[in-house]
């Protein structure tokens, strides 16, 4: 079966990231740190060939991808179903303070409960699920082609753990920093980590947890 090679890139730096603020599906600016990664991300992808390119419709996922797309003079699809995950309630608010003003809730976050939603957001099986449908048909609609995503750090979460076979729930020991660069090689149900988290065009990038 043809091989999909996949680079999964997550957006650059936020000033709420910077300040542990949960952006969920909210839309927020790249910071000045930001759009420097930004720029390191097309000094690296800038000369490579990709046959299709995909992005999540939300700012900071676009101004990350636009210096890449105009040095490679492609057009990205945008995808709703490539978006952060829905926090809810906790978005607009720090970590910190989701802790203190919903403490049983929080706690249900921190194990990974995959039933937990935030009651208005989306929960964690479900946020899996349309991130692994999504880079599923990526894959089956570019067979044997080489694809460029740009997306969110949760996104990336999931499609580690499908190729992983790794349950939702269990503990994340594995890092997903702003803009880096996660290669897959994917053929049918077999999903292959090739580079994960790649910072080296990076000075500095953060991960959230």
């Amino acid at each position: 079966m043809d091989t999909t090679t996949i680079c999964l890139v997550r957006h650059g730096e936020t000033e709420w990231n910077a300040s542990g603020r949960i952006q969920g599906q909210l839309d927020t600016a790249l910071s000045e740190t930001g759009h420097a990664q930004a720029q390191a991300v097309a000094g690296v992808l800038g000369g490579r060939r990709f046959d299709a390119v995909y992005a999540s419709d939300l700012v900071r996922v676009r101004d990350t991808a636009a210096p890449t797309l105009a040095r490679i003079a492609m057009h990205a699809t945008e995808l709703t179903d490539l978006r952060e995950r829905h926090y809810g309630k906790f978005q607009e608010h720090t970590y910190a303070e989701a802790r203190v003003l919903w403490p049983d809730d929080f706690a249900r976050f921190e194990a990974r409960d995959p039933e937990f939603g935030f009651d208005t957001g989306e929960r964690l099986k479900d946020f899996y699920a349309r991130s692994v449908a999504c880079l599923e048909a990526l894959v089956e609609r570019h067979r044997g082609a080489s694809v460029l995503v740009f997306t969110h750090g949760g996104v990336l979460d999931m499609i580690y753990r499908r190729a992983h076979r790794r349950d939702v729930s269990s503990p994340r020991d594995f890092a997903t920093p702003n803009a880096a660069l996660n290669w897959i090689d994917a053929g049918g149900e077999e999903w292959r980590v090739r580079v994960w988290a790649d910072c080296s065009h990076l000075d500095r990038a953060l991960d959230d947890f």
